[in-house]
């Protein structure tokens, strides 16, 4: 069966005849066999019928009438798009680089002298346009960026996502403290860094392009080292009055979590806590050595977690324990950590996830015995990297996203397993439509994801 798309406006109501894959927790994939997935003007799944559903017929018969069905082939495969929860953007330029050297010596070598370079917003424009070309054409629908210490490269950013379509959360770094900050690239008072900050929250509130509604302003203090006490005070203060989203880092390497410890003698996510940063709509990265206690800080605030198990290879020389904090349970969702991870795709993020959750569970010391290797209970399938890459994220986030059912907004991906130079090999007499999926999560690329769609808006199709 070919595909075929309307030629009606996006604005207008359609409806996807699609098989689709969607997870509803951690634990329950829900595999969509030739449903019809309708969306309304607004961009929204207004519903999702099975065919044994009397409407089926008459529902699909008035979208094909008014030329509003797209109908999927055989080999081509609808899920949720994918949120990225954690993206430094000024590092896209870094990326996979310098991964050799430890944080601290990467942040004050490489990363700092990078992004003060986006003190010149036309430099900022010409990293920021082709990464979020990059990252929609991956089947990243929603990304959480760190920006730079820069009003106007971070708004720059923001109106970027909004011109193509891209949903984003997009925050203005603050980070003042002498100490940790080099003087070419930090703010120059904790009360200037809080005044700049909220100066950006009503720049993006008040951005005036056709998406601007999916562009969200974040309060970002860059993590703990890097900002005083007082600059932690006003942005969470900031965070009160605003009601904004919160991201940070917490605990994510030895260096830090023991600076953190060193600096008010307990764990980052009580400091943060303690400044009154953590909130449901707070996002902390990484995380990898928390404690119980803090596990339940997190779980009593609502505040989530952006999983990043490649960088945590690179720089937090730890695995963080993704089934445990399921368990609590945490919201979590998944991250490339551009540019501490090398690769722009969640794909594979997932890929990077079961890897980082295999290694915890089996150890990977050869001089220790079998018994005193690893932790067992720590591993993780497909399902579980499917639900953080997607509906974990949207949870994590506290946005309707990330899963198709009504009420959701329509951010998609058709995954074409027949595209030029697939990596994806489907044997219909070997694999039903859970073996596909499977296949998809550890195999799919960047030539997989055949068309995008970002609030019912088709915003790239190759």
């Amino acid at each position: 069966m070919t595909m075929s798309f309307p030629t009606s406006s996006p604005a207008a109501p359609f409806a996807v005849l699609a098989t689709a894959f969607t997870a509803s927790d951690p634990e329950t994939l829900h595999l969509l066999e030739k449903y019809l997935i309708c969306v309304d003007q607004n961009g929204i799944i207004s519903a999702v019928i099975p065919p044994a559903d009397p409407r089926y017929a008459e529902q699909k018969s008035a979208y094909q009438q008014n030329n509003a069905l797209i109908e999927l082939g055989d080999d081509q495969y609808l899920m949720p798009g994918m949120i990225d929860v954690h993206v430094h953007a000024p590092q896209w330029p870094q990326m996979g680089k310098a991964l050799d050297l430890p944080l601290y010596a990467w942040l004050q070598d490489n990363t700092f002298p990078l992004e003060a370079r986006f003190s010149d917003t036309d430099f900022a424009r010409r990293v920021y346009a082709p990464m979020v070309d990059a990252l929609l054409a991956n089947g990243t629908t929603t990304a959480m960026y760190f920006a730079s210490a820069h009003n106007a490269a971070s708004l720059a950013l923001a109106e970027i996502c909004a011109t193509k379509g891209q949903r984003a959360l997009v925050g203005r770094i603050a980070m003042d403290n002498p100490e940790q900050c080099p003087p070419f690239y930090r703010d120059s008072s904790a009360h200037q860094a809080v005044d700049d900050t909220a100066q950006f929250i009503r720049d993006v509130q008040t951005l005036v392009t056709p998406q601007s509604n999916l562009v969200l302003p974040v309060i970002t203090p860059r993590f703990i080292p890097s900002c005083t006490d007082d600059l932690l005070t006003g942005l969470g203060e900031l965070a009160g009055q605003t009601g904004c989203h919160v991201q940070t880092h917490c605990s994510e390497s030895d260096w830090a979590h023991e600076y953190v410890k060193n600096r008010f003698g307990i764990h980052d996510a009580q400091a943060l806590h303690k400044f009154g940063l953590l909130t449901r709509q707070t996002i902390m990265a990484h995380c990898n050595f928390l404690s119980d206690d803090d596990m339940d800080t997190l779980r009593a605030t609502g505040a989530g977690i952006a999983h990043c198990p490649l960088s945590n290879f690179y720089f937090a020389n730890s695995v963080f324990p993704l089934r445990h904090g399921l368990q609590q349970p945490l919201h979590i969702g998944l991250a490339t950590d551009i540019a501490g991870g090398h690769s722009p795709s969640m794909f594979d993020s997932c890929r990077h996830l079961l890897t980082a959750a295999c290694a915890l569970n089996d150890g990977v010391n050869p001089q220790l015995s079998a018994k005193e290797r690893g932790r067992p209970g720590a591993k993780a399938d497909f399902i579980h990297a499917f639900w953080l890459a997607t509906g974990g994220g949207g949870e994590a986030l506290n946005l309707p996203i990330g899963q198709l059912a009504p009420g959701f907004a329509f951010d998609a991906l058709l995954i074409d397993c027949q595209s030029p130079d697939s990596n994806v090999i489907i044997w219909p007499e070997f694999d039903d439509h859970r073996d596909v999926l499977q296949k998809i999560i550890y195999n799919a690329t960047r030539c997989n994801v055949s068309r995008v769609w970002v609030q019912g808006r088709v915003v790239t199709e190759r």
